[in-house]
């Protein structure tokens, strides 16, 4: 089984992609009723494919998104607590749209990397971050080529940092040009974050 990447103890999926091979070939929604009687609750399969021989859930995916959730106050809705991130300091979401501008296109993302001992290329490419407001939470979707380690939640972690005034946006090139961990933020917590999307070439 090979998943189209890997998500961090506590990030949910709506949307992960995932292939295997089968030496007898079977009907798609027997296999799909097979799996989700036999899987745990929190797991469900939406749908099953038959995919060409050389297809690769991970190798194949031309882009993923994510969404961050942060819930504007510090007693989240009962029913999204793990969903959200509660921050009850109020955010400067159009300083976070600057900074975020200075992110998105090709770069080497090494300061936002949590493997400090990465060996393959640090390089992505983030074709779009939005960052929208509603009167109860302020959401965060990256869209990119792939992501590294904990990338997301560290980009996040640096945005809201932005956001609480405790940096500038045009920090953004410095903190990507030092390609050190440490000048980038804080690692959000995991359940803020969801995989929303992985898209293929048809």
């Amino acid at each position: 089984l090979q998943g189209s990447g890997r998500t961090d103890a506590g990030v949910h999926a709506k949307a992960q992609v995932a292939h295997f091979h089968m030496k007898a070939l079977g009907d798609v929604e027997q296999i799909q009723a097979y799996l989700n009687e036999y899987l745990p609750e929190d797991i469900a399969v939406s749908s099953v494919e038959l995919a060409e021989e050389r297809f690769h859930a991970r190798l194949n995916a031309r882009s993923k998104t994510y969404e961050y959730r942060i819930y504007k106050g510090k007693k989240p809705d009962v029913f999204a607590r793990r969903y959200v991130v509660p921050i009850s300091d109020k955010l400067d979401v159009e300083a976070m749209r600057r900074a975020a501008s200075y992110l998105e296109g090709s770069h080497d993302f090494k300061a936002f990397c949590g493997n400090r001992r990465m060996k393959k290329s640090t390089v992505r490419r983030i074709f779009q971050i939005e960052i929208t407001e509603t009167e109860q939470e302020i959401r965060l979707r990256f869209t990119g080529s792939g992501f590294l380690q904990n990338m997301v939640r560290i980009l996040t972690g640096t945005l809201v940092e932005v956001g609480r005034g405790e940096r500038s946006p045009e920090q953004m090139r410095e903190i990507l040009a030092s390609g050190d961990r440490q000048m980038a933020g804080a690692l959000m917590p995991a359940k803020g974050l969801t995989l929303m999307e992985v898209v293929y070439d048809r």
